[in-house]
Protein backbone atom coordinates (compact mmCIF):
# COMPACT_ATOMS: atom_id res chain seq x y z
CA UNK A 1 0.00 0.00 0.00
CA UNK A 2 1.31 3.45 -0.91
CA UNK A 3 2.07 5.94 1.83
CA UNK A 4 -0.33 8.86 2.16
CA UNK A 5 0.47 11.80 -0.10
CA UNK A 6 0.25 15.55 0.47
CA UNK A 7 -1.08 17.75 -2.29
CA UNK A 8 0.92 20.88 -3.19
CA UNK A 9 0.98 23.39 -5.99
CA UNK A 10 4.13 24.01 -8.04
CA UNK A 11 4.88 26.28 -10.96
CA UNK A 12 6.80 25.02 -14.00
CA UNK A 13 7.77 26.58 -17.28
CA UNK A 14 5.31 25.42 -19.96
CA UNK A 15 8.00 23.61 -21.95
CA UNK A 16 9.08 21.64 -18.87
CA UNK A 17 5.52 20.57 -18.18
CA UNK A 18 5.08 19.61 -21.84
CA UNK A 19 8.19 17.42 -21.67
CA UNK A 20 6.91 15.70 -18.54
CA UNK A 21 3.48 15.12 -20.07
CA UNK A 22 5.15 13.58 -23.15
CA UNK A 23 7.00 11.14 -20.90
CA UNK A 24 3.78 10.27 -19.08
CA UNK A 25 2.01 9.70 -22.40
CA UNK A 26 4.89 7.45 -23.50
CA UNK A 27 4.48 5.37 -20.34
CA UNK A 28 7.75 6.51 -18.77
CA UNK A 29 5.92 7.72 -15.63
CA UNK A 30 2.52 6.99 -14.09
CA UNK A 31 1.62 10.69 -13.83
CA UNK A 32 3.04 14.19 -13.71
CA UNK A 33 3.02 13.96 -9.91
CA UNK A 34 4.91 10.65 -9.98
CA UNK A 35 7.50 12.12 -12.35
CA UNK A 36 8.04 15.20 -10.17
CA UNK A 37 8.20 13.10 -7.00
CA UNK A 38 10.78 10.80 -8.59
CA UNK A 39 12.90 13.82 -9.56
CA UNK A 40 12.72 15.28 -6.07
CA UNK A 41 13.58 11.97 -4.40
CA UNK A 42 16.59 11.70 -6.72
CA UNK A 43 17.72 15.23 -5.86
CA UNK A 44 17.38 14.57 -2.12
CA UNK A 45 19.43 11.37 -2.47
CA UNK A 46 22.14 13.18 -4.43
CA UNK A 47 22.34 15.88 -1.76
CA UNK A 48 22.56 13.25 1.01
CA UNK A 49 25.33 11.46 -0.91
CA UNK A 50 27.22 14.75 -1.31
CA UNK A 51 26.81 15.58 2.38
CA UNK A 52 28.14 12.12 3.33
CA UNK A 53 31.08 12.46 0.94
CA UNK A 54 31.91 15.92 2.30
CA UNK A 55 31.77 14.64 5.89
CA UNK A 56 34.07 11.75 4.95
CA UNK A 57 36.58 14.06 3.25
CA UNK A 58 36.54 16.46 6.20
CA UNK A 59 37.04 13.56 8.64
CA UNK A 60 40.02 12.32 6.62
CA UNK A 61 41.61 15.78 6.46
CA UNK A 62 41.21 16.83 10.07
CA UNK A 63 37.66 18.11 10.19
CA UNK A 64 36.08 21.43 9.28
CA UNK A 65 38.25 24.47 8.69
CA UNK A 66 39.17 26.51 11.73
CA UNK A 67 38.36 30.22 11.75
CA UNK A 68 42.06 30.93 11.12
CA UNK A 69 42.17 28.52 8.13
CA UNK A 70 38.98 30.04 6.74
CA UNK A 71 40.41 33.59 7.05
CA UNK A 72 43.65 32.50 5.38
CA UNK A 73 41.73 30.90 2.51
CA UNK A 74 39.67 34.09 2.05
CA UNK A 75 42.85 36.17 1.84
CA UNK A 76 44.30 33.83 -0.78
CA UNK A 77 41.06 33.81 -2.79
CA UNK A 78 40.86 37.58 -2.73
CA UNK A 79 44.45 38.06 -3.87
CA UNK A 80 46.10 38.74 -0.52
CA UNK A 81 48.93 36.84 1.10
CA UNK A 82 48.10 33.82 3.23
Amino acid sequence: MDAPKAKITITLRPEVLADIRERVAAGQARSVSAYVEHAIVGQLAAEADFDALLAEVLAETGGPLTDQERASARRVLHGGAA
